[in-house]
């Protein structure tokens, strides 16, 4: 049986148009997949939930299906901070408030990054003191007020060492556990190329611990926050606290909704800080 010209040109025609394919295939754009899990940045989505939420309810207390005596509306409310910023009193409110936020926040997270640090890379200090971390992290601190007031006396410094304990636990409590959780094998690699304790401690552990300690302080800055309220509704003559609990016992639920705000907005100045200061220190992991 004999084979014409077109039965031979067949075979070489399927396999060249079978190589024209696998380059397609090879030089076909592959997308990438390697986003990792990073969030899309929306600036005014909650900007804009907030507005639709204060709208809805400025509406309901203007048409009575809420009642202004159990909840004043917005306007209500944002007369009496009105009312703040024309008399002066906001900036004492604010002024006294954010020296003993400051203050206390600040020392105890400076003290608790310490003793976590200790706690994570020592083993007597873990064996001496996690034990004493875990029996008084549950106390509730504002019990501890009084006390404080006996050794501290009923000025500042009680309200600061009510804020500073508050923090020290959650503090020790995530710079050990990040410690904890930073990679063996990056400290083995460390070991391995020489490199000395006080580096592998500078260069890895605490690179590695940082995003557990920033996440520490959101915690332990919401914590300051609450115990600076109560402790300031205890006993303080100025204060966001101080200022709520006036408007409690007055009744006046427009001046209790404007500290309200005033916490909310400390506490979104706060967070921001710890947002940008998270862009900042942990920009490699970009």
């Amino acid at each position: 049986m004999s084979l014409d010209a077109a039965d031979l040109e067949q075979p070489r025609r399927a396999t060249a148009d079978l190589q024209q394919n696998r380059h397609v295939a090879a030089v076909k754009p592959v997308p990438f997949r390697g986003g990792g899990f990073v969030h899309t940045r929306h600036r005014f989505v909650a900007l804009f939930l907030f507005v639709v939420l204060v709208i809805l309810w400025e509406i309901g207390s203007q048409t009575g299906f809420i009642s202004n005596i159990a909840l004043p509306a917005p306007s209500e409310a944002a007369g009496a901070m009105a009312d703040l910023f024309e008399t002066g009193m906001i900036w004492k409110h604010l002024s006294a408030s954010l020296y003993r936020l400051v203050i206390g926040w600040s020392v105890g997270s400076l003290i608790g990054v310490t003793v976590g640090l200790a706690v994570a890379l020592f083993s007597i200090v873990r064996a001496g003191v996690s034990p004493f971390v875990s029996a008084l992290f549950p106390i509730p601190k504002i019990a501890l007020l009084p006390l404080f007031i006996i050794w501290f006396g009923i000025g500042e410094g009680s309200k600061v060492a009510t804020i500073l304990f508050g923090v020290f636990f959650p503090t020790v409590i995530a710079t050990y556990g990040g410690v904890d959780n930073v990679d063996r094998n990056l400290i083995r690699m460390g070991q391995s190329f020489g490199l000395s304790w006080l580096s592998i401690v500078r260069k890895i552990i605490i690179p590695g611990a940082l995003p557990a300690i920033l996440s520490g302080f959101r915690i332990s800055a919401s914590i300051a926050i609450i115990l600076l309220v109560a402790a300031e509704m205890i006993g303080a003559e100025f204060g966001i606290g101080a200022y709520i609990l006036m408007a409690g016992a007055l009744f006046a639920t427009d001046q209790l909704i404007a500290g309200v705000a005033m916490l909310s907005v400390l506490g979104l100045t706060v967070g921001w800080l710890i947002s940008r200061a998270e862009r900042w220190l942990l920009r490699w992991r970009a």
